[in-house]
């Protein structure tokens, strides 16, 4: 087996990559903007495990970066069997106060380059009549957040994607899975590391390899999704309809723990 995992240089997308290798046997393409911590990475889980991990350092957030990573994989005959769209981006931002080149580096990750590479791995999947596909979504995608605005709208969008594609796919022996976390323990929210310890004892926070273990179990049983922590399913019928005053009051202090 081989798998391509997006954003595998740390966090939740190194995670992915471990389990990959260690539970599943699977070979590895790396995918990260960091060639260092995409080496050590590969260096790691290669002695760790014994699996093939080829790394591709590339800015996921460029619009013609599918087609570039597609082209990479075609050119040197491989065919991968799995394909973690994880790479991911957040900042906490008012939305006239961000930068156009911020607002677009994220959506064009976000949607544009998961949505490429969907398209042209999954035609190479059915094709080839199997494959499985990972899409990482967001608890966020069911609340209103102002500072995340553009980050909580993009993973609305992966969300609905991924659960449509679903259908069009599964007939065509691929398995499609959205993966919705809410807090998961890495440095992506920019939370000091006190609060972080606190949220992971209280259930809030999600240790990354527990939600990898999770999300590829429920890939490779062929489910349709997958929201890691019963803290997550209790509120996700009350994120829906915060009062107004909850948001403003929540967001207040939220802004006051970024880096």
């Amino acid at each position: 087996m081989l798998s391509i995992v997006t954003g595998a240089s740390r966090g939740i997308g190194l995670e992915y990559a471990r389990v990959l290798a260690r539970d599943y046997g699977s070979d590895l393409i790396l995918v990260a903007r960091s060639e260092d911590s995409l080496n050590q990475a590969a260096r790691d889980i290669t002695a760790q495990y014994g699996v093939k991990a080829e790394v591709v350092a590339m800015d996921l957030s460029e619009r013609d970066a599918a087609e570039r990573l597609h082209g990479w994989t075609v050119s040197r005959g491989m065919e991968p069997d799995v394909l973690v769209n994880n790479a991911g981006t957040f900042f906490f931002n008012e939305f006239v106060g961000t930068s156009m080149e911020r607002i677009e580096g994220l959506l064009c990750l976000h949607v544009i380059t998961l949505t490429k590479l969907c398209r042209l791995y999954g035609q190479d999947f059915c094709t080839r009549g199997s494959g499985y596909i990972l899409n990482m979504s967001s608890l966020s995608t069911w609340m209103v957040c102002p500072g995340i605005q553009t980050y909580n709208a993009s993973k609305a969008y992966i969300y609905n994607f991924t659960k449509s594609l679903r259908f069009e796919l599964r007939p065509k022996g691929v398995e499609v899975l959205t993966v919705t976390p809410g807090m998961v323990d890495t440095t992506l929210y920019g939370l000091n590391a006190d609060l972080r310890k606190l949220a992971v004892r209280l259930g809030i926070n999600t240790p990354p390899e527990r939600l990898a273990k999770k999300a590829l179990r429920r890939l490779f049983k062929g489910r349709k999704a997958c929201m890691p922590g019963a803290v997550n399913h209790i509120a996700k019928p009350f994120l829906k309809h915060l009062p107004d005053w909850v948001i403003r009051f929540t967001m207040k202090r939220i802004a006051k723990y970024q880096k």
